[in-house]
């Protein structure tokens, strides 16, 4: 985790959503500090929503996949026209 430091990082947690934010601080059970944090929320109807959430606090037990955004490519995708069925949760 410490080289995610101050890098966006995209997280999918285990109750279904998938967080992009600014890591700011983590610690050993995994709680996550994620500034200018946003939650993108996908639909088979409309194009992905972009929730703004500002600074967010992630647990640790609810954190599935952490991995660094590649920015340049981030930018670059059109969200408007991506229909997808919401991320299920994690089941084990």
């Amino acid at each position: 985790m410490e080289g995610y430091m101050n890098k966006a990082v995209t997280i999918a947690t285990q109750d279904g959503r998938l967080l992009t934010g600014i890591l700011k601080g983590f610690d050993q059970s995994t709680n996550l500090i994620l500034n200018q944090c946003y939650e993108r929320v996908f639909s088979l109807h409309s194009g992905v929503e972009i929730v703004p959430m500002g600074l967010y606090i992630v647990r640790g037990d609810n954190v599935a996949v952490v991995g660094e955004t590649d920015e340049e490519t981030d930018a670059t995708l059109d969200l408007e026209n991506v229909k997808a069925a919401p991320l299920n949760p994690v089941v084990y």
